[in-house]
């Protein structure tokens, strides 16, 4: 046992000192190739097979979302694994849903394979989409609250707002680079209010099993330790903020501001870890 948790632990360590090394490059360069591909790609700029390439989504994605998993390594265990198990099952089953029967979300179609297609209808990599997304809101919203978040309904409740802003600000540049396209349109950038109110839906329920998957203390206490655990939050607001911008979404763009004031909030993003972040 002792073996083993050395191993752990001397691995652990050294996928640390990989995101630590190598921050700016994760949290700011790819999310900013991601944005110009995504725009060449949408412009028809780009050439087959670079153009709306999965393997290159899945790729960017995995690599923005790895300092988010490292940062939580720790505090996996069998109970986080369970929760977040079904999870997983749960988002496949409401996104086939909303696929099959057009609720909660309303009628929406993918415009390109985000990879893989689980029964030629949701990608297959969904959890590794919607899952962070929840994760990161809810993180944020730990820090944030600080006390106020031992209330499980102010710490619920808040971090299901977070998690509909957070689509508030996915959904009218995802529509707008062709990830997807709802039937008919919405009156927010091509989204339909229907799609949030499923989105407070599904996000109430992934943020009560987020919530049950972790010790809140011993988690706050990692979140608060681990200084790049929220450098995927970071990728998101600079990768679907800028297409915001570039396509004149800009109430969702100024969704993506208010999130990087949550993250100001944290005092863990300031000159001193632009310093650090910045490669040698």
């Amino acid at each position: 046992m002792a073996d083993s948790s050395g191993r752990r632990e001397a691995i652990q360590t050294r996928l640390e000192g990989v995101i630590r090394k190598n921050r700016f490059t994760i949290a700011v360069v790819f999310p900013a190739i991601g944005a110009l591909t995504l725009l060449a790609s949408t412009e028809g700029l780009l050439p087959e097979p670079l153009a709306y390439n999965p393997l290159l989504i899945l790729f960017g994605t995995l690599v923005m979302r790895s300092p988010l998993v490292v940062g939580l390594l720790p505090r996996i265990d069998r109970r986080a694994l369970a929760a977040l198990g079904v999870l997983t099952g749960y988002t496949y089953a409401i996104e086939i849903i909303g696929v099959r029967t057009d609720w909660p979300y309303g009628a929406f179609e993918y415009g390109i394979e985000l990879g893989p297609m689980l029964f030629g209808e949701v990608p297959l990599a969904l959890p590794l989409f919607f899952i962070p997304l929840v994760v990161n809101a809810y993180l944020l919203t730990l820090l944030v609250l600080g006390d106020r978040g031992t209330n499980p309904l102010v710490r619920v409740g808040n971090a299901v707002v977070a998690v509909v802003a957070v689509d508030a600000v996915l959904d009218p540049a995802a529509v707008a680079v062709g990830f997807w396209t709802y039937v008919p349109p919405g009156p927010y950038y091509g989204v339909p209010l229907s799609n949030y109110f499923g989105w407070v839906l599904s996000g109430t329920v992934a943020v009560i099993l987020v919530d049950l998957a972790f010790d809140r203390e011993a988690l706050l206490a990692r979140v608060r330790d681990c200084e790049f655990v929220l450098d995927d939050l970071v990728s998101f607001v600079l990768l679907w903020g800028a297409i915001n911008l570039l396509y004149a979404n800009w109430v969702a763009a100024g969704v993506a501001g208010a999130f990087v004031v949550g993250l100001l909030r944290t005092d863990r993003y300031d000159r001193a870890m632009l310093r650090t972040a910045l490669p040698a």
